[in-house]
């Protein structure tokens, strides 16, 4: 993803979906920078 190369992003998982630490594994293939990462729970 050359969209997100040398960016800065914000990550909020979901307890019941996709949790943050997951999607921040993905996102630091793609060359951007993770600046905060958190999983919550929306009811």
């Amino acid at each position: 993803m050359a969209i997100l190369a040398n960016k800065k992003v914000v990550i909020i998982g979901d307890r019941d979906g996709i949790p943050g630490p997951a999607i921040e594994e993905c996102i630091k293939t793609s060359g951007a920078e993770v600046v905060f990462s958190s999983t919550e729970c929306f009811v």
